[in-house]
C-alpha cells in the first residue's frame, strides 16, 4: 500500500518543490503615464514548469480608476489565456484619474518583479507580493501577498466557515458544487473571490476577476510570516483594489465593479412557504388554507420539482398537478393577494421531446469535442445542458419561459426559483451510457401514489374537494456549437489537461468532473467548461431574467438562485442552499446573510427557515421562525425526507410566527427603503455586520451572531438550544428597546437578557434614528400598503434623529412616480420636519409619532414614549411639534 501512496504523492511533492525554484519575472519596457502604467514581464530564468508550462512573456497593466480604485492586471502577451467573457461579467477598464489624485499608490520592483499597493495618505502597505516568485503557467498561476499577523479578513465565499477567516492553515476553494448539509471547510454553491480586511478601524478590499477553479490559502510561513496566496488552475490576475476606508465604502466600491443589486418587488418581503414532497395540487391548497385558518400571513407559495412530470423541467404531472387545477390554484392565490413560484432546473430531459427538440433545433446544447450533444443524468434521467454563450441560447430559454409560464395557457407564476445550477450532474464521469445509468439508479424515481382523498378545503371551489371530504381542517403535531480558437481571443490555451489538471484544487467533491458536467466540454466561442464552470449559474440567471422581462415587460423579475458568482446580485437573489435542521446551521445563517448582503452585494438572501434536511424540533423551528423574519428573504422549506414543518403544526411555532410576521410586516417599508437605496448607490443598508456600523470598535470584529437589520435596528437572537437567555454586545452608543421603547445606554460591553420567550427576539433601535413602520400588520403586503404609518423617533445622545422613507408602486422597474421623504427631529425645537419629494400618491398618512425616551402625549401604545397624533398626509412637507 505504501508504494502506491508514494506513487500518487511524488508528482505533487515534486511540483511543490519545483515552485521554490521558479524564477519569477523581470519587468521591462515600462511606460508610465499620469494615470496608468504598462510593462512587459519576461521569465527571469529557467522555467520551473511546476504544474504546466511557464508562459515566458506577460504584460502588466496598472490603471488608476474612478472612485480611487486601482486596477492591476497581469496577463499573457499573446492574450490567449482565458479571461472572463463580458457576456457573464463586464469588468471596468480604462484609466480615469491621475495617480496623484488616487487614494492608493502602486509601486514595484523590476527584478524579480513584485508589486505593492499602499495608502497614499499614510503610506501603509495593503498588498505586497515581494518575497515569493510570481508563477504564471498554462494551468497554474500563483501570487502571494504578505499580511499583518492574525489579520481580520472577511469574504472569499461561499462557505459555512466562520465569518472572520481563520489565519492559520486555512484554505478557501472556488469550484461551485451542490453539496447538502453545508459541510465546513468546503467549497459550496457560489464563488466570490473578494476579501475585505480591517486594520485599526479602516477597511480595504481586494477583488480578483478570475472565474477558474482556485485555492486561496491563508497561513504563515515557517518563519511565522502571515500571507494570503492565490493558486488558480487557469485565467489571469485581474485585481481591483478598493481603498475604503470604511467597510461600507469598500462594498460600495465593489458594486462599481460588479454592478448594483437588483431591486425587488414589495411583495417579495412577505413570508414564503415551500416543501419538497408535497404530493399534489390539493396538498398545496391545503397548506394555503391551513395558514389562513391559523391566522399566519402567507404571502407566497412555492413548489419544488414535485410538480414536474417525472421531474422533467417544463412539464406538469398530469395526474397530481394538472394544468387546469394549477391554474385554478394560482388564480385563487392572486385573487387573495398572494403569489406563486415554481422551481426550474437547468438540464433538459431527453424524454421531453418538445423541449429537447426545441433545444436541438436551436443548436443550444453543450457538445462533446466531436460535435455530438453532451448527455449525462440528473433528476429526470438522461439530460443535456444549455450552452449559455450560444447565440441562440436566449431565444430558446425565453421561448421555454414564456410558453410554460404563459399567463393564459400555462402557469402564471410570479417568479422563478433556480436550483441545481452549480451545475449538478448525477452520472459519474465518463458516463458512457447515461440512459442505462439513470434507469439503474432510479432517476427519475416513481411518483407518489395518486391520492383519492384529502382533508376538506372549504376555502376552495367544489372541484378541489375530495369525494369523501373529511371535516379535518388544521393538522398539528404532538408537541415535543463551437467556434475554434483563434490567437488573441482570450478563450483559453489549447493542449491543457482539463479533466485532471496538474495542480489539484481542494475540491470537496474530489476531481473536477465529480458531480458536475465535464470540464473539457467546449462552449461556443472557443471556451471550455473548465474555465466557465463557476459562471454557469451566471449564464442561466441572465437568460432567466431576460426571459421574465420579456414575459412581463416593465416588471421587476424575481429570481432566487442556488449558485452565484461575483455580480449575480445584479440580477438575482440567493438562498443559502440545502442546510439542515441544526442549531449550528441556524447560527451559520446569520453570517451567511451578512456576507451576501453586505460584502458580495447580493442583499436578497435567506436560509431555509427551520432547516431543510433532517427533522426540525418545535423549539428550533420557533426560534428560527422569529430569526427568519429578520432575513431579507424569508422562506420555510424542508426536504422530501424531512417531516412537515409548516408553522401551523405546533401552537408555540404558530404564536412565534404570528408575532414575528406582524413585526416584519410593520417594518417592510423601513427595510424596503434601505434596500432601495442600496440598489441606487451600492452602500450596504440591508443586513449589516456590527463592524460596518462601528468600524472603530474592535469588539465588533469577531461578532457573527448579531447583525443590523437596516442601519438602525440591532438584532441579537438567542442562539443556543433550549435557552431562554442571550448575551449580546452593545457598542458605546444610545439604544432603545424596539418593543418596549426603554432607553438603554450601550457601554461597549456584553449584557445578558433573561427570559426571552420563544416568540421573542431582542432588537434595539440605534439612537439618532427615525423608523417608519405601519401601524399594524396585515394578511398580505397589498393590504399592508393601505395602512397608515407610525414614526418611532429614537434620539441620539444630543437629542437629534433622522430617517427616510421611499415609496413607489412596488413592482415597476422604472416606477412612474416615487416619493423620497426625509424625516428630521431636533431636540432644540422639539419639532419633526418632513421634506423631500412626494410624487407617489398614497392614501396612507403619518398617523402618529412616538418620541422614545420622553413622556406625555395624547395616546398610549405598547412602547414607552411620548405619543403625538398627527394624521398628516404624505403629499407634501410639514413640520410638527412632537417634543
Amino acid at each position: 500500500m505504501l508504494p502506491q501512496v508514494l506513487t500518487l504523492l511524488l508528482p505533487a511533492l515534486a511540483a511543490a518543490a519545483s515552485l521554490d525554484s521558479c524564477p519569477g519575472y523581470t519587468a521591462k519596457d515600462i511606460q508610465t503615464k499620469d494615470n496608468s502604467l504598462t510593462a512587459s514581464l519576461g521569465l527571469a530564468g529557467d522555467a520551473c514548469n511546476a504544474y504546466g508550462d511557464d508562459i515566458k512573456d506577460l504584460k502588466l497593466l496598472v490603471e488608476y480608476q474612478a472612485g480611487s480604485r486601482l486596477h492591476i492586471k497581469i496577463y499573457d502577451a499573446a492574450e490567449q489565456v482565458y479571461q472572463i467573457p463580458e457576456a457573464f461579467l463586464s469588468l471596468p477598464s480604462g484609466a480615469d484619474v491621475p495617480s496623484e489624485g488616487s487614494s492608493l499608490n502602486f509601486s514595484y520592483v523590476e527584478n524579480p518583479f513584485s508589486f505593492a499597493v499602499q495608502r497614499s495618505d499614510t503610506g501603509e502597505t495593503l498588498f505586497n507580493t515581494s518575497g515569493t516568485a510570481l508563477v504564471f503557467e498554462s494551468q497554474y498561476i500563483r501570487l502571494r501577498t504578505s499580511l499583518p499577523d492574525s489579520p481580520y479578513l472577511y469574504g472569499l465565499g461561499e462557505d459555512s466557515d466562520s465569518f472572520r477567516r481563520p489565519t492559520t492553515n486555512y484554505s478557501r476553494t472556488f469550484w461551485n458544487v451542490g453539496d447538502a448539509f453545508l459541510p465546513t471547510g468546503s467549497n459550496l454553491y457560489g464563488a466570490h473571490p473578494l476579501y475585505i480586511e480591517m486594520r485599526d478601524g479602516k477597511a480595504h478590499g481586494v477583488f480578483l476577476g478570475n472565474s477558474d477553479g482556485m485555492d486561496v490559502k491563508i497561513n504563515k510561513t515557517d518563519e511565522g510570516e502571515q500571507y494570503l496566496e492565490y493558486n488558480a488552475i487557469g485565467g489571469i490576475f485581474d485585481f481591483y483594489f478598493l481603498p475604503g476606508s470604511t467597510p461600507s465604502e469598500v462594498s460600495q466600491q465593489y458594486s462599481d465593479i460588479v454592478g448594483l443589486p437588483a431591486e425587488q418587488s414589495y411583495w417579495t418581503y412577505g413570508f414564503h412557504q415551500c416543501k419538497y414532497g408535497w404530493q399534489d395540487v390539493y396538498e398545496l391548497a391545503e397548506v394555503v388554507q391551513n395558514y389562513s385558518q391559523a391566522q399566519i400571513p402567507l404571502e407566497t407559495l412555492w413548489t419544488d420539482i414535485d410538480y414536474m412530470d417525472l421531474r422533467r423541467t417544463w412539464t406538469l404531472d398530469p395526474d397530481r398537478f394538472p394544468l387546469d387545477k394549477i391554474q385554478e390554484l394560482v388564480t385563487y392565490l392572486h385573487d387573495h393577494n398572494q403569489t406563486y413560484i415554481m422551481m426550474v432546473d437547468p438540464p433538459v430531459s431527453l424524454n421531453d421531446s418538445t423541449s429537447y427538440n426545441n433545444g436541438l433545433n436551436d443548436d443550444v446544447f453543450l457538445k462533446y469535442t466531436n460535435g455530438s450533444v453532451f448527455v449525462a443524468a440528473m433528476w429526470p434521467g438522461a439530460t443535456s445542458w444549455v450552452d449559455w454563450l450560444h447565440p441562440n441560447a436566449q431565444k430558446f430559454w425565453t421561448g421555454q419561459v414564456t410558453s410554460f409560464f404563459n399567463a393564459d395557457s400555462g402557469v402564471n407564476v410570479d417568479g422563478i426559483w433556480i436550483d441545481m445550477n452549480d451545475p449538478a450532474n448525477f452520472c459519474p464521469y465518463p458516463c458512457p451510457d447515461p440512459v442505462t445509468w439513470a434507469a439503474d439508479n432510479n432517476d427519475p424515481p416513481a411518483p407518489p401514489p395518486i391520492r383519492t382523498t384529502w382533508p376538506a378545503l372549504p376555502d376552495f371551489p367544489a372541484d378541489f374537494q375530495p369525494s369523501d371530504a373529511s371535516t379535518s381542517r388544521l393538522r398539528r403535531r404532538q408537541t415535543s456549437g463551437n467556434s475554434t480558437q483563434t490567437p488573441g481571443n482570450m478563450t483559453g490555451l489549447s493542449g491543457r489537461d482539463l479533466i485532471n489538471p496538474p495542480y489539484a484544487i481542494n475540491n470537496t467533491d474530489g476531481p473536477l468532473a465529480a458531480n458536475t458536467i465535464w470540464p473539457d466540454l467546449p462552449s461556443y466561442g472557443g471556451y471550455t467548461h473548465y474555465d466557465l464552470h463557476n459562471l454557469f449559474a451566471s449564464g442561466m440567471i441572465t437568460a432567466t431574467r431576460s426571459a421574465l422581462s420579456t414575459r412581463q415587460p416593465g416588471k421587476r423579475p424575481f429570481i432566487i438562485s442556488r449558485s452565484t458568482f461575483a455580480g449575480s446580485g445584479n440580477k438575482t437573489g440567493h438562498w443559502t442552499g440545502d442546510n439542515a435542521s441544526l442549531w449550528a446551521h441556524y447560527r451559520i445563517s446569520i453570517k451567511q446573510n451578512m456576507e451576501f448582503a453586505s460584502i458580495y452585494q447580493v442583499p436578497t438572501v435567506g436560509a431555509d427557515v427551520c432547516g431543510f434536511n433532517l427533522n426540525t424540533t418545535e423549539t428550533l423551528c420557533a426560534r428560527w421562525a422569529v430569526l427568519g423574519a429578520w432575513y431579507p428573504f424569508y422562506r420555510n422549506h424542508a426536504d422530501i425526507t424531512a417531516n412537515h414543518q409548516e408553522f401551523y403544526l405546533w401552537p408555540s411555532v404558530t404564536a412565534a410566527a404570528q408575532s414575528a410576521i406582524k413585526t416584519r410586516m410593520q417594518l417592510i417599508d423601513y427595510f424596503y427603503t434601505q434596500f432601495h437605496y442600496q440598489t441606487v448607490d451600492g452602500v450596504p443598508r440591508t443586513i449589516l455586520p456590527l463592524f460596518y456600523v462601528y468600524p472603530s470598535d474592535a469588539n465588533t470584529l469577531d461578532n457573527e451572531l448579531q447583525f443590523f437589520f437596516g442601519p438602525s435596528l440591532l438584532v441579537s437572537p438567542v442562539t443556543e438550544e433550549n435557552s431562554t437567555s442571550v448575551s449580546f454586545y452593545l457598542p458605546n452608543d444610545t439604544f432603545y428597546d424596539f418593543f418596549t421603547g426603554e432607553k438603554v445606554s450601550g457601554e461597549g460591553q456584553v449584557i445578558t437578557r433573561e427570559d426571552v420567550d420563544y416568540s421573542e427576539i431582542p432588537v434595539h433601535i440605534r439612537g439618532g434614528s427615525i423608523i417608519p413602520l405601519r401601524v399594524d400588520g396585515a394578511n398580505n403586503t397589498r393590504l399592508l400598503r393601505e395602512l397608515d404609518f407610525e414614526l418611532l423617533i429614537a434620539p441620539d445622545s444630543e437629542g437629534n434623529a433622522s430617517g427616510q422613507l421611499y415609496l413607489d408602486d412596488g413592482e415597476s422597474l422604472q416606477p412612474p412616480a416615487t416619493s423620497e421623504i426625509i424625516f428630521v427631529y431636533s431636540a432644540g425645537s422639539g419639532s419633526l420636519s418632513l421634506n423631500g419629494t412626494f410624487g407617489f400618491s398614497t392614501s396612507s398618512k403619518i398617523q402618529r409619532v412616538t418620541l422614545l425616551g420622553a413622556t406625555g402625549g395624547n395616546s398610549t401604545t405598547s412602547r414607552a414614549g411620548k405619543v403625538t397624533t398627527l394624521n398628516k398626509p404624505l403629499s407634501g412637507p410639514f413640520t410638527a411639534s412632537v417634543g
